[in-house]
């Protein structure tokens, strides 16, 4: 009742007082109409106190002109402004979704799809006649074995994870909202490389904590690794996972920037690091600098941890640079417990525009080499892998399985369950909604309660949907997609599954000098002992 109330009696009571106090000062004889001024302090008062909108709560009266375009008046936004699918980085269908699955409300849609069946590019998964029953609990069954027989605490994820976002990036409201649903949901949360806070650990979801180049929570006063510290904190037994961040995809090789102006004393006691000044993270490790250092270093923060699993997170660049990796796992024998494939599509807080656009591997052709790597190097059954880059439906999770990850990790799309109404303000300290910002005033607005339950509710409808998608390919989990259950258009008259499109490996295939035509070259080259071509 609430809502229907916000969507249409209180956005035409805000336009219809804001008429009448207008004439009331234009037009010669109407002063009585300045009596709007009343219900308008009304419309006001009930929006700075609500705790559903945060926008309302930071905005009143005013931001009710949000939701008269969004939600009244959907035909002016589709014929006048943009079509429900050609939003970026998000389309309104795609941000649609995300709120109403984390409202709990309606979340189908009628009259067929709006996108162009025959157009070059559309994909789709090839279904059974014969659908099994989908299954129960989908959010709680759904799981993956991590560091199953290395590791002396192995850890069962979620197959949709949140992925990696810092405090200091994000309010402390936002990260308590989301690692409230994430212990409500039974998934992980990745705390970004800006260390682990209070607000990660009071609610008390799993972490899967990430070390970044700043090694913050665990750096030396120059900024190196220190592992006492390390020890101290990934010995909490709401750290489940360990995750070394070698680059992500909006900024590959960039490194990260946390503005002065979002550092505040919290931030910078988290942290490790002196206010005033923008707080940097090196573009390369200085706990390492070869492909064998790489993974000894992954297996000392197994160690220190009390055998928790570890791994790293990376976009895919120079193929060279993953394969030395390979061949450093076989030379060496040690394997991360799982690698998180991020793709050029990911997003960030800050980042230059050309990083963004032009530089490293979108998703799906960076988890393409690396599944391909692993199978053909024998150890895919040792490293579990992870995708992330705009994985928030389920089609896009079951394409991302289907080739070659275990399970997905979504920023963006649990940001928009917690409010974010993709404003694009992440880096000016000034996010409408309070999730990107450290100014009091404006995360105020988001309501912990509220948007914790919004975040579970959009990890629990989607990883149901998965289930129901799953049931209709005739599949038992999600994992048993494969990438001749995704089709792919490549021209209005054909269309073919993604392993005639794509070529992948036999296992052991690199081992028995077969590295096909696209990695011969690559493979060659790598080195276990450098990162450089040989």
């Amino acid at each position: 009742m609430i809502h229907k109330l916000r969507g249409y009696v209180l956005p035409a009571l805000t336009l219809l007082t804001l008429a009448f106090v207008g004439l009331g000062f234009v037009v010669p004889g109407f002063w009585w109409a300045l009596i709007g001024v009343g219900p308008l302090f009304l419309i006001g008062l009930y929006d700075a106190f609500q705790t559903r909108h945060a926008i309302l709560r930071n905005y009143p009266v005013l931001g009710h002109l949000r939701f008269i375009l969004e939600d009244v008046g959907p035909e002016l936004h589709q014929y006048v402004v943009e079509s429900n699918t050609d939003g970026r980085p998000f389309d309104r269908d795609q941000r649609s979704l995300v709120y109403e699955r984390a409202k709990n409300v309606n979340d189908k849609k009628p009259f067929g799809t709006e996108l162009d069946t025959y157009a070059t590019g559309y994909r789709w998964i090839m279904h059974s006649m014969r659908p099994r029953p989908p299954v129960e609990d989908a959010a709680r069954n759904l799981r993956v074995e991590v560091g199953a027989g290395r590791c002396a605490r192995p850890y069962s994820a979620s197959v949709l994870n949140i992925s990696a976002m810092s405090f200091g990036a994000l309010s402390p409201h936002a990260i308590m909202a989301l690692n409230t649903g994430a212990k409500k949901g039974g998934f992980a949360h990745n705390t970004g490389e800006g260390s682990l806070s209070r607000y990660h650990r009071k609610p008390g979801g799993d972490i899967i904590w990430q070390i970044g180049t700043g090694y913050f929570g665990c750096r030396t006063d120059d900024g190196r690794f220190d592992p006492d510290l390390f020890a101290e904190h990934a010995s909490l037994d709401q750290v489940r996972m360990i995750e070394v961040k070698i680059s992500q995809g909006a900024k590959p090789g960039h490194g990260g920037v946390l503005p002065a102006a979002k550092i505040n004393k919290e931030i910078a006691e988290t942290r490790g690091v002196p206010m005033g000044r923008d707080c940097i993270s090196p573009p390369y490790h200085s706990a390492f600098s070869t492909p064998i250092e790489l993974l000894e270093f992954i297996a000392r923060l197994r160690e220190l941890s009390g055998g928790k699993p570890a791994g790293f997170k990376l976009c895919i660049g120079d193929p060279v640079e993953f394969l030395a990796i390979c061949k450093a796992i076989l030379e060496t024998g040690i394997a991360p417990d799982f690698i998180t494939i991020d793709g050029a599509e990911g997003g960030t807080g800050a980042a230059p525009q050309e990083f963004s656009d032009h530089l490293g591997v979108p998703l799906r052709e960076g988890l393409l080499l690396a599944h391909n790597a692993l199978v053909g190097c024998n150890v895919r059954d040792q490293v579990r892998l992870a995708a992330s880059g705009k994985c928030t439906s389920a089609f896009d999770l079951a394409v991302a399985l289907a080739l070659g990850a275990n399970w997905c990790n979504a920023a963006r799309g649990f940001m928009m369950s917690v409010g974010c109404i993709q404003a694009q303000s992440c880096h000016t300290n000034k996010c409408p909604v309070g999730v990107t910002t450290q100014d009091p005033k404006l995360y105020r607005a988001l309501v912990i309660a509220d948007k914790a339950e919004r975040a579970y509710s959009f990890h629990r409808n989607t990883v149901a949907a998965l289930a129901e998608f799953t049931a209709a390919a005739g599949l038992e989990h999600p994992n048993d997609f494969t990438p001749h259950h995704i089709w792919e258009r490549i021209s209005p008259t054909d269309a073919r599954p993604l392993d005639q499109i794509y070529d992948f490996l036999e296992p052991g295939q690199l081992l028995d000098g077969r590295p096909g035509e696209f990695l011969q070259h690559y493979w060659a080259g790598a080195n276990a002992e450098s990162f450089a071509t040989v």
